[in-house]
């Protein structure tokens, strides 16, 4: 449940797609993870700072790769430990989150790693000015990766943000982690898919980064999650290409998936139980 400190410029989301208005001069702590395209919807949303979920830093440092991009708006952003507080959680993230990575600009005002949360929140809310709402571009995308002639299509989406209505009956790989957005079962995912891959964010605090997968086994959705340093976090074709998985729901592992499996072939194995139904 997004939260916000009464009398004070700091506010905890879930998500940071869950930007509006509220954010614009706020100190947000958004705990998504903290990747380039988080970054950008910061800047986005005029924030005077920001605090993300490292999501496990990952393959290429994907997880923080948000307080770069701020940085180079004068942005100031950090992020907090995934071990610290259970991603996709923003009450979760003020209330025990540890400051594990900070930006030059964070760092300027007194935001070190070590810090909880919240006392780094209080130092970012020193900064002045903020963005001004039109930042460089980072956009997420949607790739068709597989078609066959009257088949399942396989898309790698940047964000389970992107899952449509027309993906039931498809696959669908995302770069977003694999927990539940503020616990809510309802936000697993927005279609009847055949299959949904996430990331597991490094697994964190609680086991979070793996909350969507017993959600969608019963639904009889197929699920599962790659390993974070195998695939960059926010990038569906990081995941297509390179993913190794990391967590299986019942429903996968009746299809034969494993830890350790490369992603293309839980596919291959879920359009060919597809092709025999």
């Amino acid at each position: 449940m997004d939260t916000q400190s009464p009398g004070s410029p700091i506010l905890a989301l879930d998500s940071i797609t869950h930007t509006d208005s509220r954010c614009i001069g706020a100190v947000v702590l958004a705990a998504s993870h903290g990747g380039a395209y988080s970054g950008y919807l910061a800047a986005k949303a005029r924030v005077r700072a920001a605090i993300f979920n490292d999501a496990g830093v990952g393959l290429d440092e994907a997880g923080i790769g948000g307080l770069a991009y701020l940085e180079q708006l004068g942005i100031p952003a950090a992020a907090a430990l995934h071990t610290s507080c259970r991603i996709g959680d923003g009450g979760d993230l003020l209330a025990r989150g540890r400051i594990g990575h900070a930006n030059a600009p964070a760092r300027r005002l007194g935001c070190l790693p070590g810090q909880t949360a919240a006392a780094a929140a209080s130092h970012l809310a020193q900064a002045t000015g903020t963005a001004d709402g039109s930042p460089p571009p980072a956009d997420e995308n949607r790739f068709l990766v597989h078609e066959r002639p009257g088949g399942p299509k396989i898309w790698a989406l940047d964000s389970a943000s992107l899952v449509q209505a027309d993906d039931a009956g498809h696959v669908v790989i995302t770069g977003s982690h694999g927990e539940l957005m503020g616990g809510n079962p309802a936000l697993a995912i927005k279609a009847a898919v055949l299959a949904a891959i996430f990331n597991d964010a490094g697994v964190g605090m609680d086991g979070a980064g793996t909350g969507r997968l017993p959600v969608l086994d019963a639904r009889g959705i197929a699920a599962a999650t790659v390993d974070h340093r195998t695939a960059r976090i926010g990038d569906g074709r990081s995941a297509w290409e390179t993913g190794r998985l990391s967590h299986v729901n019942r429903t996968a592992a009746a299809l034969g998936a494993r830890a350790g499996m490369p992603v293309a072939e839980f596919c291959e194995r879920v359009l060919a139980a597809c092709k025999k139904d």
